[in-house]
């Protein structure tokens, strides 16, 4: 598998929704799609706009796994980028 940079912008209003997506995010890939793609981690930001995104990390066989995942999960995936290499300086806070 390769790891993959996934940056959904301004997809949700409230926490509420955002936690929803994540459930449904998270059932997708554990139950329809473990060979193909891994949800590693997201950072979630507030967006200019005032609604909220994430730039979430997934390990998968392609970018049309991720897609497809997106797709059977109700997600937009506005970018996709292949991660060239991780540099880890420090854990991330918890």
């Amino acid at each position: 598998m390769n790891t993959y940079m996934i940056r959904r912008r301004s997809a949700w209003k409230t926490p509420q929704e955002l936690e929803e997506a994540a459930n449904r995010s998270k059932r997708v890939g554990n139950e329809e799609m473990p060979d193909q793609v891994r949800w590693i981690r997201s950072y979630v930001v507030e967006e200019e706009d005032g609604q909220l995104g994430t730039v979430c990390i997934y390990q998968a066989t392609d970018p049309e796994a991720i897609r497809e995942h997106a797709k059977r999960a109700g997600l937009q995936a506005d970018e996709i980028i292949p991660v060239a290499e991780t540099v880890v300086v420090r854990e991330d806070p918890a």
